[in-house]
């Protein structure tokens, strides 16, 4: 008979709620009602010594704790698994929950972890280790300055848009010619003379921060950690250095799935279905998994989109020196399939742009597990 205490764990910034499921020596199923204790894992280890003993079971008892994937992130987990307890970090969308269900409480949400641990009804998460993790927080920082950098570019120009100053010249905004003219405006009121100074010092600031973080992200893509895996990433066309150091930080080991359908699957790039007797429908793409690595595929698919891959520019040259002739030919196919493959639903099949754009992260998923698994040929 398994002697395994089942402890799940509802996790809160300033509380934790638990609950612990587990079966006495004549196999029924019995529960124990751990209750609210203080975060962190000296209290949840007190609080789990504590319930042992109050069940009167021997040390033979192993432990397992889950809990679901939220903002804590990591840190319980490896403090348990640093004193020798085993922990898991459930995905919040494979765990089974009772239809119609209308109350929920941490003790319950508590309750429904100990039972889905006890029943294998979950996933686990993939736990980075620290230095993955610090990259990963690095990048995803980065990514944030540039998501502040475009409102306050869209701030500036509605600013601007509103007092009649738009720019009447060819060409695209934010070049150097842009700037030169937007640098060169003035406002008589001083008041909007400073707001306007304002927006334009705010664009100068991120773009200075996003630079350096960039040149420091060039840099820690040059470790032995990371080297390898990010120079073949970066030979598919769209996936810049900082796009592929973020990719193999957010998933790690590319290896835990088995083919390349897992992994898009896993980053919710593949459609649902609604399905009953005859009847099949399939609905837009699930969204499930790591929404961050899905937008960076999405990102880099809008990338090939935009390019020519038959006639193949300067940069992706060279990005591609050093690299085996298998690795470039495979990278170079896969963005003719891709492009192909937009084209095709876009114009031939009528699809919305939008589709044809996630039909293409779809397939640039695929193309990018066969490469960090091996799987090219």
């Amino acid at each position: 008979m398994e002697k395994i205490a089942y402890i799940g764990v509802d996790v809160h910034k300033d509380t934790n709620s638990a609950f612990m499921f587990y079966r006495d020596d004549q196999g029924n199923p019995s529960y124990y009602e751990i209750g609210t204790i203080a975060s962190g894992s000296v209290p949840m280890m007190k609080a789990i010594r504590k319930a042992l003993s109050n069940c009167n079971l021997d040390p033979g008892f192993e432990v397992l704790v889950g809990y679901e994937a939220g903002p804590t992130s990591y840190g319980l987990c490896k403090s348990l698994q640093g004193h020798g307890y085993h922990c898991v970090i459930i995905a919040p969308t494979t765990i089974k929950k009772a239809p119609g269900e209308r109350i929920k409480t941490d003790r319950r949400d508590a309750k429904m972890l100990a039972m889905a641990l006890a029943t294998d009804a979950y996933k686990s998460v993939y736990i980075l280790d620290d230095e993955d993790q610090a990259t990963r927080e690095f990048t995803r920082a980065r990514n944030t300055l540039k998501g502040h950098l475009k409102k306050v570019k869209q701030q500036l120009l509605s600013f601007l848009l509103r007092l009649g100053r738009a720019y009447t010249d060819s060409g695209n905004n934010w070049t150097q010619k842009y700037m030169k003219w937007v640098e060169s405006l003035e406002f008589n009121d001083p008041m909007l003379q400073y707001s306007f100074q304002t927006y334009l010092q705010e664009i100068k600031d991120l773009e200075v921060k996003i630079d350096m973080m960039d040149k420091m992200i060039e840099g820690i893509s040059n470790q032995e950690r990371y080297k390898d895996k990010v120079e073949k990433l970066v030979c598919f066309t769209g996936i810049e250095t900082h796009t592929a150091l973020a990719l193999v930080c957010e998933v790690g080991d590319f290896h835990r799935f088995p083919s390349a359908r897992e992994f898009s699957s896993y980053i919710g790039l593949c459609p649902g279905q609604v399905s009953s007797g005859k009847h099949i429908q399939y609905t837009g793409i699930t969204k499930t998994g790591n929404s961050r690595v899905r937008t960076l595929l999405v990102e880099a698919t809008k990338g090939i989109k935009r390019s020519n891959p038959y006639s193949k520019s300067w940069r992706i040259s060279n990005r591609q020196q050093g690299q085996s002739p298998e690795i470039i030919a495979y990278a170079d196919r896969g963005a003719k399939r891709i492009k192909k493959r937009m084209q095709n639903l876009a114009f031939r099949c009528n699809k919305n742009v939008n589709v044809a754009t996630a039909a293409g992260a779809r397939e640039l998923a695929c193309f990018v597990w066969g490469m960090m698994t091996g799987n090219i040929a």
